[in-house]
């Protein structure tokens, strides 16, 4: 029988005991037998509970292992992650196909058998498009690029930065008059000194990340000149939006939540999810959709094809997660659609005010909800029914806040492994935090499994206890619990298990050229040893930090 680890399985199983439903037995039951495949399967419908605390307890049951990625599943998760990747493709043709007779036309040509209605609409989008970014980008000289936290096609395992530029530069064929641009750059000239090598690639590399513990997340690693200035674009994308519309992705994750919130009591609006979202925006779609000008400059950037199970393939989709300019790009179309459907609808259509889309997460009166829907699958959307809400639905959720009758429901997923102290007290305080939501919704779950995983740590390590802004160096507690602080020249000290030791890629094992490109983009941290990767701590200690 396949297990987990006991510091694991022994509070995960008193969680449920305390959670204390027939879903909660369930998930024990499977459990305790090995039935991990079964565990993986169930879920709920949140149109099945009128209360609150009822809910959350089933669904904190069902999600605490939901994305845990040591769970000895018997699918295979990348495989998965595959065959999804491939409907998102199929979905594409179809809507290639269907849109094309609404593409742009110009001279004497024409498509006789286009619906008025439909182009009418379409055209409306596209306007509204225009009025948020302009009919160009600006010219290439004037894109400043820069280096994303992933890796590139060429570069793996967490890339510095000074990897990408030491590594050989890779960009699609159509790219290359950013190469004009780019020579400009200290990283060019890093490359120049170094090698003097650049690639042309037919694309990018397939690869995935973990999502939950039955599928992974499909994402696609672009050429690194490619990514370098998609981003550029899709930063513009950014604050042209901000400008134009008013609208700041920067701070749009927590409007959606508050506005969620309050409409999961007054029901005036729908929050909608979208499935695969990313990978199901046609090329079609955009070229209609956006201005001339802006869908060359992103037809250049973008990759034509994706290198997956050995092979290329020739996209049907526009550009999917990995892009640099995907999320401000899918934005602004799911905005353009929703925008003018409200104002079809009788209402103002503005962002911002009536309309709230951050990325696939929609927000609309409750009203526009079906004529959009309708819309949505017309351009090759399909709406996620197990994460949009609408009507009578006391529940709403959207940016990772979800809210039952305004009152909090999240549940906690435990989403890495339990590999030393820091991950055991992450553990713990994410149990906190539930106990906590589950208080809000008027159930008191008593802390056994809290208490289990604190026995798992070394006893210098369990009186560390400190507010919730110390994040989890501290194990959070009532504030009467907390460790004692010092006072040290007039700042305020409090001790926590904090980062000890990171990894260091050493500034000896990169070129001199390549050193100084770095210093001209900031990059190291101001570490004079070399520059941390991603993910680089190694190890943790005692120690203290500032409260005051």
């Amino acid at each position: 029988m396949r297990t987990l680890p006991d510091e694991l399985v022994r509070p995960v199983l008193l969680l449920l005991e305390d959670l204390a439903s027939p879903v909660s037995l369930g998930v024990y039951l499977r459990i305790r037998h090995g039935c991990w495949d079964d565990l993986t399967k169930m879920s709920v419908s949140v149109d099945d509970y009128l209360d609150s605390a009822d809910y959350l307890r089933d669904v904190a049951a069902i999600g605490v292992l939901k994305k845990y990625p040591d769970l000895p599943y018997e699918s295979e998760r990348r495989a998965k992650a595959i065959e999804k990747w491939y409907q998102g493709e199929a979905q594409c043709y179809k809507s290639n196909e269907r849109l094309a007779r609404y593409l742009p036309v110009s001279g004497f040509s024409s498509h006789a058998d286009r619906n008025e209605c439909v182009s009418s609409f379409l055209e409306d989008c596209g306007k509204m498009i225009v009025q948020w970014i302009g009919t160009r980008p600006p010219k290439i000289e004037h894109l400043e690029g820069r280096f994303g936290p992933g890796g590139t096609y060429n570069d793996r395992r967490q890339p510095t930065v000074a990897d990408k530029m030491t590594s050989v530069p890779t960009l699609t064929h159509d790219a290359w008059p950013y190469l004009f641009n780019w020579i400009g750059t200290s990283w060019a000239t890093a490359v120049a000194e170094h090698h003097g090598k650049v690639e042309f690639v037919r694309g990018n590399r397939f690869t995935t990340v973990p999502k939950t513990a039955e599928i992974d997340r499909a994402i696609a690693s672009e050429p690194s000149l490619n990514i370098f200035f998609q981003l550029a674009l899709g930063r513009v994308m950014r604050q042209r939006l901000r400008a134009n519309a008013g609208w700041d992705l920067d701070r749009a994750a927590d409007i959606h939540r508050k506005v969620a919130k309050d409409a999961s009591v007054s029901r005036e609006f729908a929050t909608l999810d979208l499935s695969n979202a990313s990978d199901t925006v046609s090329r079609n779609l955009v070229r209609i959709l956006l201005p001339r000008f802006w869908v060359e400059e992103l037809e250049s950037l973008r990759s034509p094809r994706t290198f997956i199970e050995k092979k290329w393939v020739v996209l049907e989709k526009f550009s999917s997660m990995g892009n640099g300019f995907t999320f401000e790009l899918e934005t602004l179309i799911f905005a353009a659609l929703a925008c003018v459907v409200s104002q079809r609808c009788g209402h103002k259509g503005q962002l911002g005010v009536d309309v709230f889309v951050f990325g696939d997460d929609i927000i609309v009166k409750d009203d526009v909800t079906h004529p959009l829907k309708s819309a949505l699958e017309f351009c090759g959307f399909a709406l996620n029914s197990n994460k949009s809400y609408w009507g009578d639905s006391p529940f709403r959720e959207s940016c990772g806040g979800d809210y039952f009758d305004g009152k909090p429901v999240r549940p906690y997923h435990l989403k890495d492994s339990l590999d030393g102290p820091q991950d055991i007290i992450a553990f713990a305080n994410g149990l906190h935090a539930l106990r906590e939501r589950l208080a809000e919704n008027g159930y008191a779950l008593r802390l056994r499994a809290w208490h289990a995983l604190l026995d798992f740590l070394p006893s210098r390590l369990r009186c560390l206890r400190g507010p919730k802004r110390l994040g989890d160096t501290v194990i959070h507690d009532e504030e009467s619990r907390w460790a004692r602080p010092r006072l040290r020249n007039g700042i305020l000290w409090a001790p926590c298990f904090r980062p000890h030791r990171k990894r260091i890629r050493a500034w000896g094992r990169y070129p001199e050229e390549v050193v100084l490109a770095c210093a001209t983009y900031g990059t190291g941290g101001g570490l004079a040893g070399g520059l941390t990767p991603r993910d680089s701590i190694q190890s943790y200690k005692v120690g203290w930090v500032s409260v005051s």
